[in-house]
Order: structure tokens, then sequence, then C-alpha cells
């Protein structure tokens, strides 16, 4: 249990100027985890000192991102079974306060909207086009071509508030709704565009499972497997097997990851590329 009247006294010594004393309180206080941070934040509010205040922030902020880097590993060597859950972690690296239920919730309202319409007797082609008059038509979701390297592109809430996203993150959301609704929509490694590929369930999964590709991020269009060998040729690139395959959760969350080092170093944000790098060494890491 946490003591508040203990919490007190290291706030009042964590700018103490005998620097071994700062880091001591500092080791101290993080080592409470999470629970301290309403006690941190409400030393914050109290303070008129800036430079307690930015302490405070510090120390805040580093427990979060702690908590964050556990939550990943826990993920990834619990397997990386839901997808969306792994996107929820990242989220919460720059969004710590947003509520995940939040997210669940406006993801089940779109399946909900499809599950209504469907006709499960519908082919895989109608299936696909039942998603996008959804997502596309009436919820109004599309792709980022004004501000693609954005780094509120890779944030799933802000995507769902927005309505605007990358590839990676239009297509984890189209992929995790089809999922729900039992349609085998995965998502797809391809070398600079993300896509999915519906699946033929009853072969093995494979380069021939794929019946077709899906667009996420331009509206849903579907395009077959010619389309993907073209796009390749025009990259100069030799065509893989795992460019046309149904990839890994843990896949889908690296190359989240590094869409984001690569939108912060753009920006110049070099302590947040350095955070994002260490999240990313989280989950590339043997098992």
């Amino acid at each position: 249990m946490i003591n508040p009247k203990e919490i007190e006294s290291l706030v009042k010594l964590l700018d103490d100027p005998d620097k071994e004393i700062s880091e001591h309180v500092e080791d101290k206080l993080l080592s409470y985890g999470t629970e301290v941070i309403e006690y941190l934040e409400s030393a914050w509010e109290q303070s008129f000192d800036a430079l307690l205040q930015n302490r405070l922030e510090d120390l805040i902020h580093k427990i979060q991102f702690t908590n964050v880097k556990r939550e990943l590993e826990l993920w990834y060597l619990g397997g990386a079974f839901d997808l969306l859950q792994g996107v929820i972690i990242i989220n919460k690296y720059q969004y710590p306060d947003m509520d995940p239920q939040k997210i669940i919730n406006q993801i089940e309202d779109i399946k909900r909207e499809i599950w209504l319409q469907m006709i499960y007797e519908s082919s895989p082609v109608e299936k696909v086009k039942l998603i996008n008059h959804v997502l596309y038509g009436i919820y109004g979701f599309s792709g980022n071509t004004t501000n693609h390297q954005d780094p509120q592109n890779s944030y799933i809430s802000q995507v769902i508030e927005s309505k605007k996203g990358n590839q990676i993150s239009l297509a984890v959301i189209y992929s995790v709704i089809a999922q729900k609704l039992d349609i085998p929509i995965y998502g797809v490694n391809l070398p600079q565009h993300f896509i999915l590929g519906y699946v033929d369930e009853s072969n093995e999964y494979g380069q021939d499972s794929v019946l077709f590709y899906i667009n996420a991020f331009n509206k849903g269009f579907i395009f077959g497997k010619r389309d993907v060998d073209s796009f390749l040729k025009q990259l100069n690139l030799k065509p893989e097997s795992t460019f046309y395959e149904p990839c890994r959760n843990e896949d889908i969350v690296r190359r989240i990851l590094r869409n984001l080092i690569a939108s912060y170093t753009k920006l110049g944000y070099d302590e947040k590329v350095k955070e994002i790098e260490e999240l990313l060494s989280v989950v590339e890491r043997e098992k």
C-alpha cells in the first residue's frame, strides 16, 4: 500500500541539490509503478516550482514508458495473439491516459453496423464490398494523403477519432473488424505499402491461399496477384513469398513502430526515436 505522507516527503526531496539524494528518491518513486502517478500529478498541480514540475513530468513519463514496455513484452512473449491489444499498447506510449475500452467499443460499433447488414451466404467479394461501404461510406475513413508522415497516423485512438490514417493503421482496423466477423482478412507485409489478403481457409497459408488483395488505404480497392507482381517490379524487388502471404501480428506491430521511428526522426524528436527503438527491440528479441 502507498503511504501518501511518504510520497509527499519523497517529492520534497526530488529537487535536492545533492544529486545522489535526488537520484535515490527518483528510484524509490519509480519503484511504486503506475499507482504513484496520481500522487505525482497532484504534487505537480500544487507546485509553483518549474524545476520540480519538470522533474515530476519526467518521472511520470518514465513510469508510463516502463509500463508500456512491460505490457508490450508480455503481449509479445504471450504469443501476440490479439492484434488490437498490441496496437492499443503502442497507443499508450503517446496517450497513456486513453481508456482502452473506448477504442474497443468504437471498433465494436463498426463491427455491429457491418454485422447487421451482413448476409452470411455472401461471396468473399460481396463481404468486402459491405465492409467498404460501412467503413468508408458510412464512417468516412480515408487515407491521410496530405500528411502521410504524421506520427498521429500510427496511433489507433487518433485514427478512429480523425477517420484518417496511413496504410497500416487503416489495414489494422479493417482486419480486426473482419476477423471479429469471422471473415478471414489478414495483413500482408508488402514493402512500401501494407495491404490485406482475403484468405481461402480451405487452403493452408501460403501464396496460393490468398483469393485476392485489399488496399485499405484506397477505400478497400480489390486487386490480384498480378498487381502485386507489377508493384514489386516497379520497386525493382525480386518477388518473395512473404510479400504475398499473411504476416504475423508481431510483424505488424514492428512495422508500426518503424513507421513511428521514421516520423519522429523527420520531426527531429530524438528522445522519442530512442524510446520507440527501445520498444522495437522488445518485439525483435528471440522468444
